[in-house]
């Protein structure tokens, strides 16, 4: 009997060397999946580590002074509107909510928005403030309540930065407008609320949309995953990155609520470039553009940076305004699609212009030479990491009007002057302070201010001329018994040899001699020969005591060149002389910082104000009183062709040799301001200090408005009739009478008559006492 072959013996034997890739691909699968598991779990920790922590490091922001309303201030309603204008505020018919003004002829009507200062928080309200002239004349609430002093929010004039300059202002969610999320959501990922991290929906469609047009035209990530690019990882265009991206943005959902991504991302978000920084988020993208808190956005504006987070410079709005508003007007079109706004809506909002701030406006240009006093100022007290990462709040006494003032007169003055030979290679500083408090209100460092580089209101080091005189005088009048305003100097030429074996022959600028003069007039004309031998008759180094006093540190040896101002100073430093000259001989550190915050609003450090009585009040009266005749009668008399003759202002013109350095130090009561014009290579200029830096800063103080010089006398400061010619005592009503200030005690003896001298004892009492 035949057996039949079972159906299996026709298929051949399975081979068995197919077992040994099947255990292989099996161990190399599971080797995989270690892998891959150790890689999440790296990733995870990344993940967490970075986005439960520290997240950002933010630059220190500083701050400019907050403008503080009450009634009496000296304030023109210009310059009121022009800072509201700078801080954002919008012009509305009615004030509807914060950061909205309304003008009604002298009539300001503004909604604030609130503050965290170092004293406390400034609650945003509602203010009426009324004009009269250029001064503050009502202040109430908005049910008619008067206000003692309200508060502005200071004006961020710029950033200490890291290394890569980056910036941003962080933000909440809940201080977004509601349309912000909308937008986002509908042009950026319209699934956002319903995937995990990655939207295969979202990438099906990119796929489509990609494929129908034959090229790329949209991309498939989440918000999540763009968060995640900018976050953790490079622009690294591939395959790896991006699986490693989509793994991280399902880790990044599984730890963290919806919510926290999405405010991670609004403050993430690279929007715009400015110069070397770099615009990251909504915060810093409202202020940079519209010079408006986020908050304060319409829906027109939202749509528009919304838009722009596709292409920051492509929908740069400043260089492409056309792009920027097709783009603005698409976004407008996608929320009235989803519903999130109506058709109407959108149809009003595409009718409003763009609305962005131009660029080099007070709102969003820097202010270098300040910022780099501050940062001077700042890093003796703090680590350059801490100005750089965590976000501190320095606030300063910077006072932008003023600053801009500042400048509008240095660049009109050199564009009247810029046809003199050798004027466009003309540089400058300037220092603008508060002659009480010492704070530095406004610096310019260049004759392109609003240019960062070598900042001459710190750093330029030149000869100061007759800014010297002014010690001087005050050294002599510091001894009564032997001098007073009325003294005789003599103005003639004379030699003297110094140690070095050279012989010094000073001149006075016009070539000539004056004869015998006044002790007075030696200051307010600024003669170099009279002023010479008087420091000669006190001693040099008597001088540079003086200058010590004033404020001066540097040692300059005891050289007669000095007493007509060989010795070189920067403008800051000369600020600091004249500070205690302007101050009744009370000597007040200049500063530019008032205080300092951590990123909470916590009270870090203040910098007070610091006062020291170094000079007898009756001698720096009298000084004050020859530095006014300065501008009345000498060297700075040109002033009241632009100024009224009512402003009492005090100063002196300083001038190096062969005209190389034009130097002007003056004050008024509430402002002092140097200004020094000359070249970076220590050339001849033809400017002196009367035809370049006082015109400067004559221009300033126009525009300024200051209050007039009004120094109460001193209690040791009697008024004494003299003859305008002899200088002895007169009679008030004598036709040559006038009444010179001396100190209780060394007036002349009064005249019993008019054209009767007093008794020939007193005169000679007279002589006598000023021969000792």
């Amino acid at each position: 009997m035949t057996r039949k072959r079972s159906p299996r013996s026709n298929k051949k034997p399975r081979s068995s060397g197919m077992r040994p890739w099947l255990g292989w691909g099996l161990k190399l699968g599971l080797v995989g999946l270690v892998i891959l598991a150790v890689f999440a779990v790296y990733l995870d920790a990344v993940v967490q580590e970075k986005f439960s922590g520290k997240r950002w490091t933010v630059p220190a922001k500083v701050y400019a002074r907050p403008l503080e309303l009450f009634v009496g201030q000296k304030l023109a309603k210009d310059d009121f509107l022009r800072e509201l204008d700078a801080l954002g505020y919008r012009r509305e018919s009615t004030v509807h909510g914060p950061g909205a003004v309304s003008v009604a002829g002298n009539n300001i009507e503004l909604h604030s928005r609130g503050f965290q200062f170092y004293e406390g928080a400034e609650p945003s309200q509602k203010v009426r403030v009324r004009f009269s002239g250029d001064y503050v004349a009502g202040l109430t609430q908005a049910d008619g309540a008067n206000l003692a002093v309200a508060r502005l929010e200071p004006l961020l004039i710029g950033g200490l930065y890291p290394a890569h300059q980056e910036d941003r202002i962080l933000i909440k969610l809940d201080q977004v407008p509601a349309y912000l999320i909308d937008a986002l959501v509908a042009v950026e990922d319209r699934d956002y609320f319903d995937h995990f991290g990655v939207s295969p929906k979202g990438i099906a469609r990119a796929l489509w949309i990609n494929a129908s047009s034959g090229r790329l035209v949209q991309g498939g990530s989440t918000l999540t995953q763009q968060l995640v690019k900018n976050f953790y990882l490079t622009n690294e265009r591939t395959l790896l990155r991006k699986a490693t991206e989509a793994m991280m943005a399902v880790l990044l959902e599984l730890h963290y609520d919806k919510r926290e991504i999405l405010e991670a991302y609004m403050n993430e978000v690279f929007l715009g470039q400015d110069g070397q920084r770099a615009v990251h988020g909504f915060g810093l993208a409202s202020q940079y553009f519209f010079s408006q808190p986020v908050s304060e956005l319409k829906l027109e504006q939202v749509a528009l940076l919304v838009g722009m987070v596709k292409g920051p410079t492509y929908f740069n709005p400043r260089r492409n305004p056309e792009r920027a508003l097709a783009r603005r007007n698409l976004v407008l079109d996608l929320l009235a699609e989803q519903g999130s706004i109506t058709a109407e809506e959108a149809a009003t909002a595409k009718q409003k212009p763009l609305g962005v701030t131009s660029r080099g406006s007070m709102a969003d240009s820097s202010f270098p030479a300040f910022l780099d006093l501050v940062k001077r100022q700042l890093r003796e007290d703090y680590r350059e990491q801490d100005l750089t990462e965590e976000g501190l709040r320095i606030f300063t006494s910077f006072d932008p009007v003023l600053q801009l003032k500042a400048e509008e007169a240095l660049a009109e003055t050199l564009k009247r002057l810029a046809g003199r030979k050798g004027v466009d290679e003309v540089q400058a500083g300037m220092v603008v302070t508060n002659p009480e408090t010492g704070e530095i209100q406004a610096l310019i460092g260049s004759r392109q201010p609003r240019f960062a580089g070598f900042n001459r209101a710190l750093d330029a080091v030149r000869p100061i001329g007759s800014l010297i005189k002014p010690a001087i005088y005050l050294s002599a009048l510091e001894r009564p018994s032997q001098y007073t305003l009325t003294s005789w100097l003599e103005d003639e030429p004379f030699s003297i040899k110094g140690q070095d074996g050279q012989v010094w022959t000073p001149q006075n600028y016009d070539r000539k001699a004056h004869g015998t003069i006044y002790l007075y007039q030696g200051l307010a004309q600024s003669y170099n020969l009279s002023t010479a031998k008087l420091g000669l008759e006190i001693g040099v180094p008597n001088v540079l005591k003086t200058l010590e006093r004033l404020g001066v540190e540097r040692k300059w040896p005891a050289y007669p060149s000095m007493l007509l101002g060989a010795g070189a100073l920067t403008p800051m430093e000369v600020a600091g002389m004249y500070q205690t000259l302007a101050n009744g001989g009370f000597n007040t550190p200049l500063r530019g910082i008032r205080s300092v915050l951590t990123a909470e609003g916590e009270p870090l450090g203040r910098y007070p104000f610091q006062i020291q009585q170094r000079f007898d009040p009756g001698a720096i009266y009298l000084v004050q009183n020859a530095m006014q005749r300065t501008m009345r009668e000498g060297t700075g008399r040109s002033v009241y062709s632009q100024l009224p003759s009512s402003l009492n202002l005090a100063g002196k013109t300083g001038t190096s040799n062969d005209s190389r350095d034009s130097w002007f130090a003056g004050f008024s009561q509430d402002l002092l301001s140097v200004v020094w014009l000359g070249r970076d290579d220590n050339g001849p200029t033809p400017l002196t200090g009367a035809t370049g830096a006082l015109q400067v800063w004559t221009g300033f103080m126009r525009k300024a408005d200051p209050l007039p010089l009004d120094m109460p006398m001193p209690d040791n400061i009697t008024q004494a009739w003299v003859d305008r010619q002899t200088g002895l005592g007169s009679a008030s009503g004598c036709p040559n009478a006038v009444q010179m200030p001396y100190i209780r005690g060394s007036e002349p003896a009064p005249g019993s008559a008019c054209g009767i001298q007093a008794p020939v004892e007193s005169v000679m009492d007279w002589v006598r006492g000023w021969l000792d």
